[in-house]
């Protein structure tokens, strides 16, 4: 089975003085290149990636599409633009002249205005992006959701992904707002969800059982066709070895028939993301 991990991340960490992480994440403290994880790919049959930005600036970005450029098997990114910038609209087009940009992520989990994106200011970013066929990765927490499912219903002609399920805390059965609000926003027909970061937010001793309530909701309301499977490495490595995480999620697909799982596992990925993958 070909498989496509729509979610991960590269950095140097001389860019990201005072930034996350902290020395004390002392697993992510250093640099993450592709040398790093192109044998766990080899190793997994996993044949492409969607590179996804960590710091909110434009160098960052930048040096993603870089090593796009260089190593084959980064077949989208995710980058990041001041989306409220009065030259928003002509940033976002200088960024999508590089060939792999395929969406941008504000990091909507670290800002202090939960309504971030109600912010009629977003409206020349939204558009370009639109006019650029660029995706939006929602980096939320549940308390978000209620301002993207907003977000959503006034832009319906964007693509969006929500990643790491909006990360809910998985330490007991699904909170019930969450349960609305990830469906309500499913009900959306142009918003996905990545399936990952979940043994990060289980934490250590996470297991299968403790992950099943919340991917099975997720694959319930958005669909096998609308739901993507990432690592979300190198941060997996808090609480996991990529080989675990891909086990586990064959666990958790196991009830989807095989195209299904086809589906999420990559095919999914290469069509939201416009990435020229084969099935294998």
């Amino acid at each position: 089975m070909m498989r496509v991990d729509a979610h991960q991340h590269f950095w140097r960490l001389a860019d990201r003085k005072g930034a996350w992480p902290p020395p004390q994440l002392a697993p992510l403290y250093r640099d993450f290149y592709p040398e790093d994880l192109g044998g766990l790919l080899r190793r997994h049959g996993v044949a492409a990636t969607v590179l996804v930005q960590s710091l909110p600036n434009e160098a960052d970005t930048h040096f993603l599409l870089d090593l796009s450029e260089r190593y084959s098997f980064i077949g989208a990114v995710v980058g990041w633009a001041d989306l409220k910038a009065p030259d928003a609209a002509q940033r976002i087009a200088a960024l999508a002249c590089r060939p792999k940009l395929r969406g941008l992520r504000p990091m909507l989990q670290d800002l202090d205005d939960d309504g971030w994106i109600g912010d009629p200011a977003l409206a020349a970013a939204v558009a370009a992006m639109r006019q650029h066929g660029l995706r939006f990765d929602a980096l939320v927490l549940p308390r978000h959701l209620p301002a993207l499912l907003a977000f959503a219903r006034r832009n319906p002609q964007l693509p969006i992904v929500i990643d790491h399920l909006a990360k809910p805390a998985m330490h007991s059965e699904p909170d019930t707002r969450w349960l609305s609000d990830m469906a309500s926003l499913a009900a959306q027909p142009q918003v996905h969800c990545k399936l990952s970061g979940m043994v990060t937010e289980a934490g250590s001793g996470w297991t299968v059982a403790q992950l099943q309530p919340y991917a099975r909701h997720i694959l319930q309301v958005f669909g096998p066709e609308r739901v993507l499977w990432g690592s979300d490495w190198p941060v997996l490595t808090l609480a996991a070895e990529y080989g675990a995480w891909i086990d586990a999620s064959a666990a958790l697909l196991a009830h989807l028939d095989e195209a299904q799982q086809r589906a999420v596992f990559g095919l999914n990925a290469c069509r939201f993301y416009g990435m020229a993958c084969h099935a294998g």
